[in-house]
Order: structure tokens, then C-alpha cells, then sequence
């Protein structure tokens, strides 16, 4: 197995020089005149978004067992770098540039060659290029927290540098890129909703499905509450520059998606917490957090297109839905969804594509893409459309791919692996002395 990953790592490395070497590396400059202050907030919000995955590490990190910190961790840093890599040298060319029927883009931008320097919104394409990369490297990260503490590290690395072409490119482009939702269906998704929470959360519960559930020697609680604070403060952080740099420009629409980002998650946590406190008898600092995460999640794809009224309203009911998502998947579906991914980022999502069908103002959008209070059905039926399709794609595609990896190479930590904790059987490195 060692010699086969030694030529597969070759002939990668091989194939990356060649396009290195070979290809043509100008930057067209188009002319336009660029604009400082959008440049600036598209490069403030870029770093805010990639502080998000180191966030996410430590979010996850904190909510299971000490033995599992190291492994969460590594995974979260290597899927970074597998992300960055994939798509400098062809995810982003993949995304945006070009057309094959819908589906995909073309290798006319691999390794950023032929970037433009100006646009016409004023923004360098290499800047909105990088913003896109950080989405990249957040939803890669999401991934991790289903299928934690019974999948390889050797597996993990192999599947996301397939998942990076065949699943999050598609979709991205399909979205984003001028593709098959964009030319079929009446579809709109400010940050993301169905880009990275449905594309990762569906992803995900794909890789739990197929790696089954952890062993009975495994105990399934948080080990540090206050690492899973810090996390969660990181990523709401992160959020407002995730939502507020995704209309590409510092004006009223980055205002009201930085504040809705703050409404929304804030209306969720107070929903989850008086649903647990009626539920349970007790509200959680884990729930509180889950609750504001909810509310995140739920007002990514609407950000843009919504005023703080409705986002109060998408944030307190994407709260509810998430506690009830939670609860079915922990009871009722048999699926081992380790930290609550499909739970709040499937669910949540959902959630927040179908509200964005439904109070799209018209202010904000396009001739056309109202919401279903405004009398228009189109947005509505659009936005469930390509909720559909995207769960059904990215799972059989994830599958797919996870199947064919393990033909290759084991794909799930054996029972006394797991018991050990992955820090030591797959890393040789704990967090913590013990």
C-alpha cells in the first residue's frame, strides 16, 4: 500500500508540474478601474472566512472525547491544504470559467492563468477567486464533524482530493457559476446554503452511512466546553464576512447581510433554548451555541435578500427546526451523525433555501425572483427543485466516491483503534498528557 501512494503522490506532483511549466501564467488586464474599498472589504472578509476552519477544528474538537483533539484537528488542517491546492490548480477554473452543458466549467483558468486584473464590478477576479477558496476550504471542514472518530486520516485525504473536482466544483458551479441551476431553475443563494451547508452536510451523512456507527467503547460527549465556545465565537466571527463579502462589494447589501448575520442566529439560540428548556428542563451551553449555529445556517442563502424583520423570523424557526433535526437524527434515523452535522447544516439549510423562496424581497432582487408572500411561485418551487437535487447529488456522489476509495485502501478504524482514540492509533500524538 505504501509503494501505491507513493507513485499515486508522484504522478500527482508530476501532472501539477506540467500545467506549471506549460501553461500560459499572464494576467489580463481588462481595462476597468478598480475599486479600493470593495477590493479591501472582499480582502478583510476573505480572511474572515478562512479563520472559520481552524474555528470549526476547535468547535469540533471540544465537542468529543480528549482522545479524538489531535485527529480533529489534523483532518481540519489537511483538507485546508487539500482544498487550496485543488483549487488553485483546477477547482476554480472548474467553477467559473466556462460552460459543458450546464454541468461544469473548462481548464481555461487553471492555476489562475489568463485572471483578469479589473472587472466590472472593480474587483480583481483573483481577489473574488480567493473569497471563493476560503468557501472551499469552510466546506470541506463542515464535512469532518459527521462522520468523526471512525474514518482513516489516509481515507479522508483521498476522498476530499476526489470530492474537491466531482462535487463541490459541480455544485459550485451549478449555483455560482452560470450552470445547470442557474440556466433552468429560478434559484437564489446569497452565501451558500446549498454550496456548503447542504453540499456538506449531505456529504457527510454520506461518509457516516458507509463508515457505520462508532463502537460501543466510544463515549459520545464534549470534552471541553470552553474549546467549543471559542470555536463557535470564531465561526460567528468568521460569518460576518462570509455573509457581508458575498455581494462582492462594501455598499448597503454587505450592511444589512453583516446585519442579519447577527439577528438571525441571535433570534436562534433564543428559540433552541426555550424549545430545550420546555423539552428538557434545562438549557445548554452546547444548545445555546447549536442555536445560534442554527440561525447561521439559516440565514446564508437569504442574507442579501432579506430586510432584519424576516431575518428574526428565518433565524427563531431555523432554531426550532434544527432542535427537531437534531433530535431525529440522534433517535430516529439509525445514521450515527457524530456532531450534529446533517442536524443543523442539512436541516438549517433547508430550512433557509425555502425561506428565501418565501420573503425574497422584491427591493433587493431581480425582476422575477420574488418571494411566495410577494405572489411570485416561481423563486419558491425553485428553491425546493434544487434542495432536491442537491441532496440526491451529492450523496450518491459522495458515496460513490468513498465506495471506490475503499477498494483501494481501509476505510474505517478498526473497533480497538477507535476505543484507543485516533490521536494515538493514527497520529502517535495526543492532545494532552494523560
Amino acid at each position: 500500500m505504501r509503494n501505491y501512494q507513493i507513485v499515486l503522490i508522484s504522478m500527482i506532483l508530476a501532472a501539477v508540474m506540467t500545467v506549471v511549466l506549460f501553461s500560459d501564467m499572464c494576467m489580463a488586464d481588462s481595462g476597468e478601474p478598480q475599486d479600493a474599498g470593495n477590493t479591501g472589504w472582499l480582502l478583510i472578509c476573505s480572511a474572515l472566512v478562512f479563520i472559520m476552519s481552524p474555528g470549526v477544528a476547535l468547535f469540533y474538537g471540544g465537542m468529543i472525547r480528549k482522545q479524538s483533539m489531535t485527529s480533529v484537528m489534523a483532518q481540519t488542517v489537511m483538507v485546508m491544504g487539500i482544498m487550496a491546492v485543488s483549487w488553485t490548480i483546477i477547482g476554480y477554473s472548474l467553477s467559473f470559467s466556462g460552460d459543458f452543458n450546464g454541468i461544469i466549467g473548462n481548464f481555461d483558468k487553471a492555476l489562475f492563468s489568463d485572471m483578469d486584473v479589473g472587472t466590472s464590478e472593480g474587483m480583481t477576479e483573483t481577489g473574488f477567486a480567493l473569497f471563493q477558496m476560503t468557501f472551499a476550504l469552510i466546506t470541506a471542514s463542515i464535512v469532518l464533524g459527521a462522520c468523526m472518530e471512525r474514518i482513516r486520516f489516509n481515507a479522508i485525504v483521498v476522498f476530499m482530493a476526489i470530492w474537491s473536482f466531482l462535487v463541490y466544483a459541480p455544485m459550485a458551479h451549478w449555483v455560482w457559476g452560470g450552470g445547470f441551476f442557474d440556466q433552468v431553475l429560478v434559484v437564489l443563494d446569497f452565501a451558500g446554503g446549498t454550496v456548503v451547508h447542504i453540499c456538506a452536510a449531505t456529504t457527510g451523512l454520506a461518509l457516516a452511512v458507509f463508515a457505520g456507527k462508532r463502537c460501543e467503547r466510544v463515549i459520545k460527549r464534549a470534552h471541553s466546553m470552553p474549546m467549543v465556545f471559542i470555536g463557535f465565537t470564531m465561526l460567528w466571527f468568521g460569518w460576518l464576512g462570509f455573509n457581508g463579502g458575498s455581494g462582492l462589494a462594501a455598499d448597503g447589501i454587505a450592511v444589512n447581510a453583516v446585519l442579519v448575520t447577527i439577528i438571525a442566529p441571535a433570534a436562534g439560540l433564543v428559540s433552541w433554548a426555550a424549545i430545550q428548556t420546555l423539552h428538557a428542563g434545562h438549557t445548554s451551553t452546547l444548545g445555546l451555541v447549536s442555536g445560534a449555529l442554527a440561525g447561521l445556517v439559516a440565514i446564508t442563502p437569504a442574507a442579501g435578500y432579506v430586510g432584519p424583520g424576516p431575518a428574526l423570523i428565518i433565524g427563531a424557526v431555523g432554531g426550532a427546526v434544527c432542535y427537531g433535526g437534531v433530535l431525529f437524527m440522534r433517535n430516529k434515523s439509525g445514521i450515527d451523525d457524530a456532531l450534529d452535522v446533517f442536524g443543523v447544516h442539512g436541516f438549517g439549510a433547508i430550512w433557509g433555501a425555502i425561506a428565501t423562496g418565501i420573503f425574497a424581497a422584491p427591493s433587493m432582487v431581480e425582476a422575477g425572483y420574488e418571494g411566495l408572500i410577494y405572489g411570485s411561485i416561481d423563486l419558491f418551487i425553485g428553491q425546493i427543485v434544487a434542495i432536491i437535487l442537491t441532496l440526491a447529488f451529492c450523496f450518491a456522489m459522495s458515496y460513490a466516491i468513498i465506495w471506490l476509495v475503499s477498494k483501494f485502501m481501509r476505510v474505517r478504524l478498526t473497533e480497538s483503534e477507535q476505543a484507543v482514540g485516533a490521536d494515538i492509533s493514527e497520529h502517535v500524538e495526543p492532545s494532552y498528557i494523560m
